[in-house]
């Protein structure tokens, strides 16, 4: 029992294992930046008061808050190993995360979520699930596996396993469709809390998702959006990711009282975010820049995301509480000097104490060697001159438009070959359309992520580069590459699923950055994340035309083309 451990320390008859003296720490339960000694013991808070410790740690003039939380996070998105993604966040204080093993999911099913559940074991960040609700997300494509009710149910049972994660297929919710709500009401019974995804819903339809019981929302774009949703009892996860950025028009609701219902999450980061600029410390940094409340910010980082997810001895300096706690040099620029996991010592000066091996028991065959194109050539790009449609990109957004048609690729109007390979079953589909806006002038880029069925997705100019690039992912077991004049100029193999790397966050990042310039070297658009941007060209839950291996989707009439 927790009081055996910690009753004597917090009475003062017996020394602490540590002590942070006279450390400037945040009250979350007042709000308020107090000075006190924390003392720890038995991983948790045992008293802040005065105590002696059998180690003891000046702390005057800095401060102490309790361990970030990622609210929502798709660790596939950073393209790193779950212990690679540990050891990238916890020397900027991330102690825990939520995540939604949605992208791996759609690639490899249950075992999929099993293995990251397995090889998150053991992190110094803790790594919890929701368990992804729409795979596949829409009739109109073909990913790996089909996740159902029982899916649901099965996996409730694991201890790190908080709910349904973001209910991307609202429309099922609006219209009562019965696979939809048995999912939900799932969860709900067995305990567990069901996310939201529902941009720009409103009004009464609103009011029925919310009353659906989906009690959270990582969507809202504008303040008013957020306003309503905080109005009608959803939790706002104000998101900061390296695409999606709400930070700017979200940060007010960190005044007033509305703060206690908002979280911080950064959804979908790559490595060069984590390497560059930080995790969730990052985002509390730039909310206080904006003139955001210190003391809120940090509770929407850290105690509101424990409260929301029922963690109830984590978030909070105080007695009885896990002591995941990070020690700040500077409070307002958010300079992490050290983080301590459980009252140990984890991370100093942005390094960590300990290496983070990877789990062996992870369970990594089931999730290799998941490109099965089968036989492959040019011939099956060739467009035999017929008229297919153009998509056309939007700079900085994920919605497209619809461009007509065209029967060529052609430098002179930028249209390029955009091209969808099913991999998962080698079923031979291969879904073809051309692309305006994305400036390639020679050459391939192709990538095996490509939400949110992860098929192949290659853009170019000619049959016999993109050819090669699907051949090379294939035999590289997934990943991003850059194709010209028959020769690879660059590449990041991502063996796991497809979707990540055996790297850390700065090789990964070295190696993004080589692909991406290749593409650029070709004429890719300086407007444009070429691999980003492609990734999400096959997404057919976003306006207005998407590419599927099924073949172009209008997304607004929710039809082939």
């Amino acid at each position: 029992m927790k009081q055996k451990r910690i009753l004597p320390v917090a009475l003062g008859s017996e020394p602490a294992e540590l002590v942070l003296k006279n450390a400037e720490y945040l009250n979350v339960f007042t709000g308020e930046f107090l000075t006190a000694d924390i003392a720890v013991s038995g991983g948790r808070v045992a008293g802040v008061g005065s105590y002696r410790g059998k180690a003891e740690i000046d702390c005057t003039g800095k401060t102490v808050v309790p361990g970030f939380i990622d609210s929502h996070i798709h660790l596939e998105s950073s393209m790193l190993s779950p212990a690679a993604f540990a050891r990238a966040v916890a020397p900027h204080g991330t102690t825990a995360a939520v995540a939604d093993p949605h992208e791996i999911a759609n690639v490899c099913g249950e075992n999929g979520i099993q293995y990251m559940l397995r090889a998150t074991r053991g992190l110094p960040v803790d790594i919890f699930f929701m368990i992804p609700s729409c795979v596949p997300c829409s009739q109109f494509d073909e990913n790996g596996c089909t996740l159902g009710t029982e899916t649901v149910r099965r996996f409730m049972t694991e201890e790190r396993v908080l709910g349904l994660a973001e209910m991307m297929n609202y429309p099922g919710v609006l219209f009562e469709d019965p696979a939809t709500l048995e999912k939900i009401d799932c969860a709900l019974a067995e305990g567990g809390m069901v996310d939201g995804h529902a941009p720009g819903l409103t009004g009464a339809q609103l009011n029925a998702y919310v009353g659906a019981g989906i009690t959270s929302d990582h969507e809202a774009t504008s303040y008013g959006e957020a306003l309503e949703k905080l109005r009608l009892g959803q939790w706002i996860m104000i998101r900061e990711g390296t695409a999606a950025r709400n930070l700017e028009a979200l940060a007010p609701l960190l005044d007033g009282d509305s703060f206690r219902r908002c979280l911080l999450c950064c959804d979908d980061v790559h490595p060069g975010t984590l390497v560059g600029d930080g995790h969730i410390d990052r985002i509390v940094r730039r909310a206080i820049a904006l003139g955001a409340n210190p003391a809120h910010a940090f509770i929407a980082a850290s105690f509101n995301a424990a409260q929301r997810f029922g963690l109830s001895d984590t978030g909070a300096v105080a007695p009885g509480y896990f002591a995941d706690l990070v020690l700040l040099s500077d409070r307002d620029s958010v300079a992490v000097e050290a983080v301590y996991k459980r009252g140990s010592l984890v991370a100093r000066d942005g390094a960590l104490t300990k290496e983070i091996a990877e789990n062996s028991a992870a369970g990594r065959k089931a999730v290799s060697g998941t490109v099965r194109v089968g036989e492959f050539s040019a011939a099956k790009l060739d467009t035999h001159g017929r008229q297919l449609p153009v998509i056309g990109l939007v700079p900085h957004e994920l919605i497209t438009t619809d461009e007509g048609f065209a029967c060529e690729v052609s430098a002179e109007n930028d249209l390029v070959k955009l091209a969808v390979i099913e991999r998962h079953k080698a079923t031979g589909h291969v879904g073809l359309c051309f692309l305006k806006g994305y400036g390639l002038k020679s050459g391939a880029v192709a990538t095996t992520v490509a939400h949110d069925s992860h098929n192949v997705i290659a853009a170019g100019m000619n049959d016999a580069d993109m050819a090669l690039a699907v051949e090379r992912l294939k035999a590289c077991g997934g990943g991003m590459v850059v194709v010209d004049g028959g020769e690879v100029k660059a590449e990041l193999p991502l063996p796991i699923a497809g979707l990540m790397c055996d790297l850390g966050a700065q090789e990964a990042e070295i190696a993004l950055t080589r692909v991406k310039d290749a593409a650029y070297a070709l004429g890719a658009s300086h407007d444009i994340d070429p691999l980003m941007t492609l990734s999400f060209m096959s997404l057919p839950v976003i306006p207005h035309r998407k590419l599927t291996t099924l073949g172009v989707v209008d997304v607004d009439a929710f039809k082939l083309i």
